[in-house]
């Protein structure tokens, strides 16, 4: 029998489709197992080698688990929303859902073909109404929410009207945008418009003036990670930063509920940590410093009350409101100009870059403390959203205010004795503080001779005491926006009735995105969504209507805003759960059984994005009796890149002749990236180079002295403009999908990256056919014999079980495949063809070869599939061995070798040694006046 994987990869797949062979329900019975990787956006240029990576490594995981006895739910499903498919559809005018339909099933051939256990009766589409129904539900959820301060979690809104209605804003346990202040009866006296407003100011999700990347080439919001160095990352276009009014969600209320769940969770210290500075909890006090000449005042916060003294300037973000009303006429035109080239630049990119920018606005604040006129500055390494926007400069114990006063000429005034003011030395963190009273300061509040600690708590108190400010806690982690200006994504549950917005109830979800002829905004500069012609709600009816109905009395329009991306990303784990709910997102029996994500694969990318909605997002689920665990993703384990080998051939300057790369110092030559799929072990395919492009058609070649053409290479990121992509379909016609999953995990450990090199491939695929040389000689006659196996026979095979169950659950794959292939050799070196051998070195190596495991696992007599056999267990008595082999030295040189049994005493081995002839020899007839005896090693004579 031949090993044909072309026929038995087909076999096996159909096989697994036909017997629901990865089909999972609950069962009480078993224990859990939820593995998921992060689900793909369907992009019309298909997979490369380099997505599958952490789909195989969760595949291998999985099917090990499921061996091992788990009852393992491994799903799949597609992040279908996305701007790549709306921009084909504005150039092309074909409707999004058509090439995102071609999409997915283009990247459902490719995944099925590399044979991975995904249970496809569980697929989501977040395009899908049946799923966004959801996504919608959850938003009404929010929206009918505040997050309570002093029960730490999400209540009904109706609770904070109560509270209002009887206390008015005193001391308000409620998380909200802007501090209100209302009596009862004032809450009581206002018209529903007004209470609207209130109300808006603490839900969860909510209307509000954001600042945001807008884009005015694509027409809308951009978040964080789409934008480039000032451009968009979907066509290069400008981005601006804009204030719009824009749906929120209050992601900002969950800080320390965040950066407590993360000493919950089995991930990285370092994604931990990104995840800490992100949300960026910073204790401190909130002060008014008021403005010389003006009934204004500046709110700042600090984290260093103490270093109030050394304040010698204020500084302003650009987009603080403060910036107009404190620039003087005279500055107004260079502050001007300052704010439009601010709006350029991100807050990410502002937050990275360190060079000094900024402008006098021409007003000074009063330190309360000292009482000096201090200046009042513009710069764009200040942001709005952190803390009030405008802060206090201490240059000599801050870098960057350090680095501003030197480039501005301004005064740096030190508090710490011995304290160094230079660039590179700042914060001291424990000097003794000396600041001498400054004519005309407060004297009340004196701090010489404390430590920093000291002197930050005693400062604290004092400004609460003498109430110029409150203690306060503040975090970095922003609310998120939620709104963009696409017609591709979930449209909003939300019409408009007199400005104020109304949720649809939830038993009419979903509201169905709309067609529309166009996917530009409006000619009048509204979202996509503004060329529905059907796109009112009949809150009578209560269905979608015709815009012609609007009436505003019984008719009114609908959001034209879609969600963001992430929306339909943050709860997905939990629709898999339960996928085919018509009556809740996950029902309480199966998500109690399922409970989370035991184990989640995906890249580091989304550290600062999806992985901190969801989180937030399944928090929110938990408050609301949805979730049954706060975190959703138990354990995190990033897959590394695998990098693309580039190939590149030698043009001599001026010609179209193409030199060999052991040639190429012979002419002045130029290096051109060349398709990597028309190279074969860095040997160019002559033939496919001059049909690969038109301009090559005529190409002449100076070749090396075996008469090929060697190509140069690099390892770079794969991509399409350097030719390096290698399409997974390519490795999978000519060396099989069973090859293609060992070899990626053979490339190295999966955390790091690595270079692609298909030169490698072939050892893999050479490994396998040794494999199945076990059962078949080259005739294709079965070897298989049901006979015992010996102790080395077993030996071997246990060692690879040891091996495999520690690596697997450690996911050092590529360590595995090492001692596979050790175990594979030295039972091919032992003519190992014995029965009970291979169907246990069948089942380990079935996770990472599952079809060629599958054919074998039929040969050897089996009825069901490989995929419900029982992994083996480990017997250490194979591994112990009978006899040990000892060398034998003189004064500490090695002579000669000995056998001894295992279990042999220091005795006996002493009195064979003695008794040997060869012993005699290097004695010289002396007698040894020592013997040392290492177990298991050496025996040395000492004479």
């Amino acid at each position: 029998m031949e090993y044909n994987f072309r026929d038995i990869e087909k076999k096996w797949q159909k096989m697994w489709v036909e017997n629901n062979t990865y089909k999972v329900v609950e069962d009480k019975s078993k224990e859990k197992l939820y593995i998921l990787n992060m689900f793909p956006y369907p992009s019309g240029a298909g997979l490369h080698v380099g997505h599958p990576l952490g789909y195989i490594a969760s595949d291998i995981y999985a099917r090990y688990k499921r061996l091992c006895g788990y009852n393992v739910l491994n799903p799949m499903g597609y992040d279908a929303y996305g701007l790549p498919a709306e921009q084909y559809a504005i150039q092309t005018g074909q409707h999004p859902a058509v090439t995102t339909e071609q999409n997915i099933k283009r990247y459902r051939e490719q995944l099925d073909k590399i044979g991975f256990s995904f249970d496809w009766s569980r697929e989501v589409r977040t395009c899908d109404p049946n799923y966004y129904h959801w996504t919608q539900w959850a938003f009404i959820q929010m929206f009918k929410s505040y997050f309570d301060t002093k029960v730490n979690k999400a209540m009904p809104i109706e609770n904070l009207v109560s509270y209002f209605e009887k206390n008015g804003s005193k001391d308000i346990p409620a998380s909200g945008s802007e501090e209100l202040d209302f009596t009862a009866e004032e809450w009581k006296a206002m018209d529903e418009s007004k209470q609207q407003d209130v109300l808006m100011n603490y839900r969860i999700a909510y209307l509000g003036d954001m600042m945001v990347n807008w884009c005015p080439e694509l027409g809308t919001v951009l978040a964080n990670d789409e934008v480039i160095d000032g451009l968009s990352e979907r066509g290069g276009y400008p981005v601006i930063q804009k204030v719009m009014r824009q749906w929120c969600l209050r992601v900002s209320a969950y800080s320390q509920r965040l950066l407590d769940g993360l000493n919950t969770i089995e991930w990285t210290d370092s994604l931990k940590e990104t995840q800490r500075n992100w949300i960026g909890r910073s204790d401190g006090a909130e002060m008014q410093f008021k403005v010389k000449d003006s009934d204004v005042e500046m709110t700042i916060f600090t984290t260093r009350a103490d270093t109030v003294f050394g304040v010698t300037f204020m500084v302003l973000a650009p987009e603080s409101e403060l910036v107009d009303t404190l620039t003087t006429p005279e500055q107004k035109a260079e502050v001007d100009a300052y704010l439009e080239r601010s709006k350029k630049r991100t807050e990410r990119e502002r937050i990275a870059d360190r060079k000094v920018t900024g402008v006098f606005t021409g007003s000074y604040a009063i330190n309360p403390l000292t009482k000096e006129a201090i200046p009042v500055w513009v710069s764009d390494y200040v942001l709005a959203g952190y803390g009030t926007g405008a802060i206090m400069a201490v240059p000599a114990h801050d870098s960057r205010d350090y680095a501003f006063a030197k480039h501005f000429g301004l005064e740096i005034r030190p508090l710490i004795e011995g304290c160094d003011i230079s660039e590179e030395s700042f914060d001291a963190k424990e000097g003794i503080m000396t600041n001498s009273p400054i004519e005309g300061m407060n004297t009340d509040l004196v701090l010489n001779g404390l430590t920093v600690t000291e002197a930050i708590a005693k400062t604290k108190q004092f400004i609460e005491e003498t109430k110029l400010g409150h203690i306060k806690t503040n975090y970095r982690l922003r609310d998120a926006t939620f709104s963009r200006q696409r017609y591709w994504g979930e449209p909003f549950p939300v019409y408009y009735k007199n400005g104020h917005p109304y949720m649809i109830e939830e038993e009419y979800l979903p509201i169905e995105l709309p067609d529309v002829e166009k996917f530009l905004p409006t000619e009048t500069g509204e979202p996509p969504l503004g060329r529905a012609k059907v796109w009112a709600w009949d809150t009578v009816n209560k269905k979608v209507v015709s815009n012609d109905l609007i009436d505003n009395k019984t008719v009114f329009h609908l959001e034209l805003n879609t969600m963001p991306g992430f929306a339909g990303s943050s709860a997905y784990f939990l629709r898999y759960m339960d996928p085919q709910n018509s009556e809740a997102l996950v029902s309480k029996g199966v998500c109690e059984y399922w409970q989370n994500v035991d184990l989640y694969v995906g890249g580091t990318e989304h550290a600062t994005g999806h992985l901190i909605y969801s989180r937030f997002w399944n928090m929110f689920l938990y408050d609301v009796d949805v979730a049954v665990r706060q975190e959703p993703f138990q354990k995190l384990v990033n897959q590394g890149m695998i990098q693309g080998r580039s190939n590149f051939v030698y043009r001599i300057n001026g010609t179209n002749k193409f030199v060999s790369l052991d040639k190429k110092d012979e002419y002045e030559t130029t290096a051109i990236h060349v398709d990597v799929n028309i190279v074969e072990n860095d040997f160019l395919d002559l033939e496919a180079f001059k049909a690969w492009r038109p301009e090559f058609s005529s190409a002449e070649f100076i070749l090396n002295e075996d008469g090929q053409y060697l190509c140069g290479w690099a390892v770079e990121k794969m991509s399409k403009s350097m030719f390096n992509v290698v399409n997974p379909d390519m490795i999978v016609d000519r060396y099989g999908a069973d090859t293609l999953r060992m070899y990626e995990m053979f490339l190295g450990p999966l955390e790091q990256s690595k270079p692609w090199d298909t030169n490698g491939i072939d050892g893999v695929y050479r490994f396998i056919h040794r494999f199945w040389g076990l059962f078949f000689d080259r005739q294709g006659n079965s070897l298989i014999e049901d006979k015992p196996a010996t102790k080395e026979e077993l030996k071997a095979l246990h060692k690879l079980i040891k091996k495999s169950t520690e690596d697997i659950e450690n996911f050092s794959f590529n360590t595995t495949v090492s001692a596979s292939m050790i175990c594979v050799n030295e039972l091919n070196s032992l003519k190992c063809h014995k029965k009970e051998i291979l169907e246990q070195l069948t089942i380990v190596l079935s996770p990472f070869i599952p079809h060629v495991c599958e054919e074998l696992w039929d040969v050897l007599g089996h009825e069901n599939s490989i995929c419900i056999a029982d992994w083996p267990k480990y017997n250490e008595e194979f591994m112990k061995e009978a006899v040990k082999n000892y060398n034998i030295s003189f004064n500490g040189k090695s002579r000669f070798n000995m056998d001894f049994a295992a279990d042999a005493s220091r005795e006996e081995i002493q009195k064979k040694v003695l008794e040997d002839e060869r012993t005699s020899r290097w004695l010289e007839g002396k007698e040894p006046k020592k013997i040392i005896v290492v177990p298991g090693k050496i025996v040395n004579l000492v004479f």
